[in-house]
């Protein structure tokens, strides 16, 4: 399986309800480094897996709404725990929506999978993959 990564990051601020979220219940800041790994079994024509530059800008585009932003105050979050696990699959479910319209260079029934994860920090990181 071929793969291409794109990287980017995207500074939040959210809260989480229950217990067991203790002091993470508050709000609070989070940087996160997103990684997402395109996979494709065969190149394309030009010997690519997708188009580098139109990957990185749709995610760049994904982010975009959220940057500097509460969570807990956007409308397609709300009432939501907006965990690093939960972002991951909007992430993907962003991604595969451009990649269904044709937007990433290349046919998203070339394309095998996207996996999609979120670092918060240096030695925690959540994710979501899945098949197109």
């Amino acid at each position: 399986m071929f793969t291409v990564t794109v990287r980017d990051h995207v500074m939040i601020a959210h809260s989480f309800r229950g217990a067991l979220f203790g002091p993470a219940q508050a709000l609070h800041g989070a940087t996160y480094v997103i990684d997402v790994t395109f996979r494709a079994e065969k190149l394309d024509p030009n010997g690519v897996v997708i188009d580098i530059g139109a990957a990185h800008q749709a995610l760049k585009d994904t982010l975009a709404p959220w940057a500097y932003s509460n969570l807990d105050e956007l409308p397609e979050f709300a009432g939501v725990n907006t965990t690093t696990e939960f972002l991951a699959k909007a992430v993907f479910d962003k991604l595969a929506a451009a990649a269904r319209a044709g937007s990433l260079g290349r046919p998203a029934s070339e394309i095998a999978s996207i996996e999609v994860v979120l670092n918060e920090s240096h030695v925690a990181s959540a994710g979501y993959s899945g098949n197109l």
